[in-house]
C-alpha cells in the first residue's frame, strides 16, 4: 500500500461531474496502419507494465471515505479496458479531431480500475494515427507525466526488445482490509500531524509576508488597485461538464530568439502569448478589462532527479498585463511579475506542505466542491486568477512507437468553476505545442484561440525583434 499524499488526494476529492480532475495527451504518429499501431501498442504496454508500475496503481478506499484511499498494486491490469480504438468520420480533419479529444476528455475514468486509459483514432485525411492519452492528476503531475512518457514510448525507431511482464493471479490485487487501511491512515495522519506542529510557526510567518509582498506587487502592476481579486471575465463563471479543445504548435527555436531579444525566459513568452490571446479573444467575449487579468501558474517544487510518480507543485499568480496594447511592453512587464512571484515561491518553497492529515477531508472537500458548483459561486465570487497557464518542459528527442515517430504533443488539462481555459504548453522535439482545454459554457469554439494564438506570435515575433516572421501552422500543429 501506498498512501496517497495530502494533494494526490485532494484531486480525487474536489471532482465533481461537471470538474472532472483527470489530464491528458493528445499525438499525431507518423502515417501507418491503425490496426497494427494498436497492437504494437498493446505489446509495448504489457511490456512496460514493470518499468512504470503507476499504471497498474488502483484505489482501495475506507468504508465512508473517510480519509484518503490508498494505491494498492494491481497485477492483473486488463488491458482491453484501458486500450480503445474509435474512427473520426470523413474527412477526417484536425477540427474533428480536436472534437472527439474534447468529448473524451470529458468522460470521467472508472475508479475500480488503475486511473487511466489510451484511445487510438484513425480516420485522419492525412493518414496519421491519433492517440489520446488520459491519467488522472491524482497519480502524477506534469514532470512526472514525461517521466512516463519516456517509459511508455521509445527513444529510438529500433528500441532493444524487453520480455512481456508476467500475468499474475488476479488474487494479488485483493482489496485491503478494513482495519490495514484503518492502521495505514492513522499512521499517515499521525506523522503529518507533527510534521505540521513543527513548522506551523515557520510556515505562517512566511506566508504573511508573502502575502503582504503579492498586494504591493499587484498594487505596483497596475497603479491605485490594491485589491488582491482580478477582473471578472467571460472565462470566470460556472460551467458544465462539456469541454472543448484546439491544439496548435509553435517553433521552439523562434520562441527561444524572442526571450533572448528581451533577456527574460521562455516562459515569460508562454505567458506573453497566452496574453495576446486573451487579448483577442476578448476583444469579441465582453472587452478587454482595464484591469490586467491574472494567471494562475504551476511552479515545480521537485528537487533535481526527483521522478516520483506524484504531485509536487505549487501555484504562484503572475500577471498578465492585458491592459498594455505594445506587445514587448507587455512581454517586459509579466517578465518583471513572474520573477516577482518565483521569488516569493522559492521562499515558501520548504514551509507549503504538499502533504497533511487526512482524516475527514474527503467530506469536506468534495462537499465543498459540490456546493460550489450547485450554488453557481463563480458567478458571485471575485476571482484571484482568470485561467491556469502551465509550462512543462518534455522530451526534445523525437519518441517512437515499435519505429513510428511521434510528430506532435499536445497536452490537455483541467478546468473548474470560474476558470473556464487551461493553457498548457509542452515542448517537444523542436517545437511548443500548446493545448488548449476549455469549458464549453465559457468558451464555445476553443479553436478561436489557436487562430488568436497565430496573429499573438505574429505580433510578437514582428521584424525588428530580431527573431523574424516564421508563420507556425497552428490549425495543424505542424512545425
Amino acid at each position: 500500500m501506498r498512501s496517497l499524499s495530502g494533494i494526490d488526494g485532494a484531486f480525487l476529492h474536489l471532482e465533481t461531474p461537471d470538474t472532472p480532475m483527470h489530464v491528458g495527451s493528445l499525438h499525431l504518429f507518423e502515417p501507418t496502419p491503425a490496426g497494427r499501431f494498436a497492437a504494437q501498442l498493446e505489446r509495448r504496454l504489457r511490456e512496460r507494465l514493470d518499468a512504470a508500475p503507476i499504471l497498474r496503481r488502483r484505489l482501495a478506499s475506507l468504508p465512508f471515505d473517510l480519509a484518503n484511499p490508498v494505491w494498492v498494486d494491481d497485477d492483473h491490469v486488463d488491458l482491453e479496458r484501458h486500450l480503445q480504438r474509435t474512427s473520426l468520420p470523413a474527412p477526417g480533419t484536425h477540427a474533428q479531431l480536436e472534437v472527439l479529444a474534447a468529448r473524451l476528455h470529458a468522460e470521467p475514468l472508472d475508479r475500480a480500475r488503475p486511473l487511466w486509459r489510451i484511445v487510438v483514432i484513425d480516420g485522419l485525411e492525412s493518414g496519421e494515427v491519433a492517440l489520446y492519452f488520459q491519467i488522472h492528476h491524482a497519480m502524477l503531475d506534469g514532470q512526472a507525466s514525461v517521466v512516463l512518457a519516456r517509459t511508455l514510448y521509445d527513444l529510438a525507431p529500433r528500441p532493444a526488445r524487453t520480455r512481456p511482464a508476467p500475468t499474475a493471479d488476479a488474487a494479488h490485487a485483493e482489496h485491503p482490509s478494513i482495519g490495514a487501511l484503518a492502521l495505514e491512515a492513522l499512521r499517515h495522519d499521525a506523522g503529518q500531524y507533527l510534521d505540521l506542529v513543527r513548522h506551523s510557526a515557520d510556515a505562517v510567518r512566511t506566508l504573511a509576508g508573502m502575502a503582504a509582498d503579492s498586494a504591493l506587487g499587484r498594487t505596483r502592476e497596475s497603479g491605485a488597485r490594491a485589491s488582491v481579486f482580478a477582473p471578472k471575465t467571460a472565462l470566470n463563471v460556472p460551467i458544465t461538464g462539456e469541454r472543448g479543445f484546439a491544439a496548435g504548435s509553435l517553433p521552439l527555436d523562434a520562441l527561444k530568439r524572442i526571450a533572448a531579444a528581451h533577456d527574460a525566459k521562455l516562459n515569460d513568452v508562454v505567458l506573453a502569448l497566452s496574453s495576446g490571446v486573451l487579448r483577442r479573444w476578448l476583444e469579441g467575449h465582453g472587452g478587454i478589462p482595464e484591469e490586467p487579468l491574472t494567471a494562475w501558474v504551476p511552479v515545480s517544487l521537485r528537487d533535481p532527479g526527483d521522478e516520483a510518480y506524484t504531485t509536487q507543485a505549487t501555484m504562484i499568480l503572475v500577471g498578465l498585463a492585458t491592459h498594455l496594447a505594445d506587445p514587448v511592453e507587455r512581454l517586459l512587464a509579466i517578465r518583471d511579475s513572474a520573477n516577482e512571484a518565483k521569488a516569493l515561491a522559492r521562499r515558501a518553497r520548504d514551509v507549503l506542505p504538499l502533504d497533511f492529515p487526512t482524516l475527514g477531508v474527503p467530506w469536506i472537500l468534495h462537499a465543498g466542491a459540490w456546493l460550489y458548483g450547485r450554488l453557481r459561486l463563480a458567478d458571485a465570487v471575485a476571482p484571484l486568477g482568470n485561467l491556469v497557464v502551465s509550462n512543462v518542459a518534455g522530451p526534445q528527442a523525437p519518441l517512437y512507437l515499435a519505429g513510428t515517430p511521434m510528430r506532435t504533443y499536445w497536452p490537455m488539462s483541467i478546468v473548474e468553476h470560474g476558470l473556464g481555459l487551461n493553457v498548457t504548453v509542452m515542448s517537444y522535439d523542436g517545437a511548443m505545442g500548446f493545448g488548449f482545454t476549455t469549458a464549453r459554457s465559457a468558451v464555445p469554439d476553443a479553436r478561436e484561440l489557436t487562430l488568436a494564438l497565430g496573429e499573438a506570435f505574429d505580433e510578437l515575433a514582428g521584424v525588428g525583434h530580431g527573431v523574424g516572421r516564421r508563420r507556425p501552422a497552428v490549425a495543424g500543429g505542424r512545425r
